[in-house]
């Protein structure tokens, strides 16, 4: 009798196993479409209808690519840099330009007080603690 139990405790122990008790994603089994198509031409069209160029950059109707933006052009000028004095590992050196300080910081507009200057508040009367309750509520049904 203890041999068949055991050996049913084995078959099922090995028949767990067997089994995966996670669910199979979708993202396994349910492939996504391309996000572009081929014409003819070997022409490459992407869903939005753009025509891309060989780097996969979308194209306008002159062949210039959209939506590039030229970074040394735009930041021409600027004296700060938002990881100025990290250390950058690729470049190996410390990044250039200075870190924000406080006296970067604008001086508030109208000479406003600060929250610590604000006046107090006065209490809300009555306290919701000593209002009586409006007639008619808690009042049983019949």
């Amino acid at each position: 009798m203890e041999a068949r139990v055991l050996t049913a405790a084995a078959l099922a122990g090995l028949a767990l196993a067997a089994c995966d008790p996670l669910p199979r994603p979708d993202y396994v089994d349910v492939k996504q479409p391309a996000s572009y198509r081929v014409e003819a031409g070997g022409t490459r069209i992407d869903n939005a209808n753009y025509k891309l160029d060989n780097q996969g950059y979308r194209l306008d109707d002159q062949g210039e690519r959209v939506g590039i933006v030229d970074v040394p052009a735009k930041t021409e000028g600027d004296a700060s840099n938002a990881v100025a004095g990290y250390y950058i590992s690729t470049t190996g050196a410390t990044a250039p330009g200075r870190v924000v300080s406080t006296s970067d910081i604008p001086p508030m507009p109208g000479n406003e007080p600060t929250p610590a200057q604000m006046p107090q508040q006065v209490p809300i009367t009555p306290t919701p603690g000593t209002t009586p309750p409006p007639s008619g509520y808690g009042t049983p049904r019949n």
